[in-house]
């Protein structure tokens, strides 16, 4: 190796500053049993999630049946959350539909590594959210079919996704060498 000055410490500087920024900016995975634990919780968490989230949005609710309209028009639930006297079930409404969301864009980067990217976390979810609704609204009683739900529980998994699930997934899976 080639001194750069003289002295001890010039034998732990790299020769050339480009070596040492591709060591900072290459990513070491975790090892195999971390990454195998990881991926195996967040697999649980997964279906703990999708329990939840099918206790949530399929359970029967007779006692709304009357208040339910099917919502095809993006921004129309949620206009009329807004214009609800009660700040608090507006809230309550989109806010719940956004954290819903949220499990989506951590977990599934990590329990599925094929599907890295936020186009592609969005894209599952939307595809998942669409067929919770379409469930809700032709199988529910006192449920229906709303694309603003599709779209806050999107955004959801965006906010977890940008949040957490991109460096999670980072840390658990390697990735691959361009060549």
């Amino acid at each position: 190796m080639a001194r750069a000055a003289s002295g001890p410490r010039s034998l732990l500087r790299p020769r050339t500053a480009k070596a040492g920024d591709a060591d900072r900016r290459e990513r070491r995975p975790l090892a195999l049993a971390l990454r195998l634990l990881a991926m195996v919780c967040a697999f649980v968490f997964m279906v703990a999630f999708a329990v939840v989230l099918a206790r949530l949005t399929l359970h029967p609710s007779p006692a709304s049946e009357a208040l339910t309209h099917t919502n095809m028009r993006p921004g129309r639930s949620l206009k009329a959350y807004l214009d609800q006297p009660a700040l608090r079930d507006a809230v309550k409404q989109i806010g719940g539909n956004i954290v819903l969301g949220v499990p989506f864009g951590v977990l599934v980067p990590v329990v599925a590594p094929r599907t890295r990217g936020l186009l592609r976390v969005l894209l599952l979810t939307a595809a998942v959210m669409l067929l919770v609704e379409f469930a809700q609204g032709a199988l529910v009683t006192g449920r229906a079919f709303d694309i603003d739900d599709v779209i806050l529980n999107t955004t959801g998994a965006l906010v977890g996704y940008l949040l957490l699930g991109r460096r999670m997934s980072r840390a658990v899976h390697a990735r691959r060498p361009r060549k």
